[in-house]
């Protein structure tokens, strides 16, 4: 057997580069071995907050692969631990006890929607969790926890942004209008946005000729829509969820309601298979928004965001588009995990106090933390549904069918009125 031998100068550089391979290799063996950390969540993955809970929950798992793709959060794996919240908030308080007490999940976030955040946060309070809420209208406004964040671009004024830039829009028309119709569900979303409306027609003089609420299991909205019609409202105001805000679109279509403007608080018009299945009756629909892919709103990383969405999407039967839940879903996860890692702790009390006083840069743009843990600038769209022809997924891909009205900084065009004369 011939040995081979090495100069001695190479022989150490061999034994170097030996010993650097090693120590990358027990790295990554220990970084492979690291406790993770564990974020536990409820999501509507069932019920009638499905249709965005789903590519909620999708994005979620995008920002998931991303991270850990880079390593990690301090050198831990993050894993995500969900249960389904059945759109139920009665299923919450129980849901969350699970993920503190059995599962003993580091950070606890929301699922989506007001309903489904305020039954959560007395077990978040209790446990004194930072908590993070998605989509929920003023949620802390009772609570005051200082451990809370809002997901939501709604300002520091919650309660008043939405109602307020769909009668700014309104009033901005010739001649103003004088009567006001309110109407929503009795729940608290709703609740809360209509009084916002009441509030602002009170400043703005409207006479408020309908102001009614309608039990969440309502079915058939022929009777609202005619009782509304018979008050000859030249504003009609709606907050609601999914299903009776296309139960309200269907009955306003079927009964031909007359009026100037109608919409600004339905949740669900903003789905890609509610848009689709509606088609040319939602034109000339007002209603609120939070981000479309208008030139004004291509922040940095949310297409490049929203292509692997879209790429994922058909495979998971979720909405293929994803324009409104899941970039906030993946952004509400990147303030928790810039945070941790830019102080190096998973310590709840220093990371609140971090994330109300630093500013964060998200695909959904600059977000930062005032109030309650709301967003300390308002950022809310009031968009109007205008030249819809049919019902392909091409009419709804860009901006085009969906105008913004409000605020003027985004603004791709202008208002077309009385809501009763455009083509439906």
């Amino acid at each position: 057997m011939i040995q081979k031998r090495y100069p001695q100068h190479r022989l150490r550089r061999l034994l170097s580069a030996a010993a650097a391979l090693a120590a990358c290799a027990l790295a990554g063996t220990a970084a492979q071995a690291a406790e993770p950390i564990t974020i536990g969540l409820g999501m509507a993955l069932t019920g009638g907050l499905a249709g965005a809970g789903k590519p909620a929950l999708l994005a979620m798992q995008i920002w998931q692969g991303d991270v850990n793709a880079k390593g990690g959060l301090l050198g831990r794996p993050v894993n995500l631990v969900y249960y389904d919240d059945q759109t139920n908030p009665s299923s919450v308080p129980g849901l969350y006890t699970k993920l503190l007490d059995v599962d003993k999940v580091d950070f606890i976030v929301s699922g989506y929607g007001t309903n489904l955040i305020a039954p959560a946060m007395p077990i978040a309070i209790s446990h004194k969790q930072l908590f993070l809420g998605l989509f929920g209208l003023a949620v802390n406004r009772e609570f005051q926890y200082p451990k809370y964040f809002s997901m939501l671009p709604t300002g520091p004024d919650p309660v008043h942004v939405q109602p307020d830039a769909f009668l700014k829009v309104a009033m901005q028309a010739t001649p103003k209008p004088k009567t006001l119709a309110i109407v929503g569900a009795d729940a608290e979303y709703p609740k809360k946005s209509t009084e916002g409306a009441r509030d602002i027609a009170k400043e703005l003089g409207l006479k408020i000729v309908y102001d009614r609420s309608y039990p969440p299991t309502t079915a058939d909205f022929s009777p609202i829509v005619h009782a509304i019609q018979a008050t000859d409202p030249e504003i009609v105001y709606v907050a609601s969820y999914p299903p009776d805000s296309a139960g309200m679109l269907c009955a306003a279509t079927e009964i031909g309601l007359k009026t100037r403007f109608f919409g600004g608080g339905m949740v669900g018009l903003q789905y890609t298979s509610v848009k689709q299945q509606f088609g040319p009756k939602l034109n000339g629909v007002m209603d609120y928004d939070f981000w479309i892919p208008a030139p004004t709103m291509q922040f940095p990383g949310i297409l490049d965001f929203l292509k692997k969405y879209q790429a994922k999407a058909s495979g998971e039967g979720v909405d293929p588009l994803g324009w409104y839940l899941p970039p906030f879903a993946y952004a509400e996860l990147q303030v928790l995990g810039d945070a941790i890692e830019s102080i190096k702790t998973v310590d709840q009390d220093k990371l609140a106090e971090y994330i109300h006083t630093h500013p964060f840069k998200t695909i959904v743009g600059d977000a930062s933390f005032g109030k309650d843990g709301e967003w300390s600038k308002a950022r809310i769209l009031m968009v109007q549904f205008q030249g819809i022809k049919g019902n392909g997924l091409d009419q709804f891909e860009d901006t085009k069918t969906e105008v913004i009205l409000e605020p003027p900084e985004f603004r791709t065009g202008e208002v077309v009125e009385p809501y009763s004369s455009v083509t439906k």
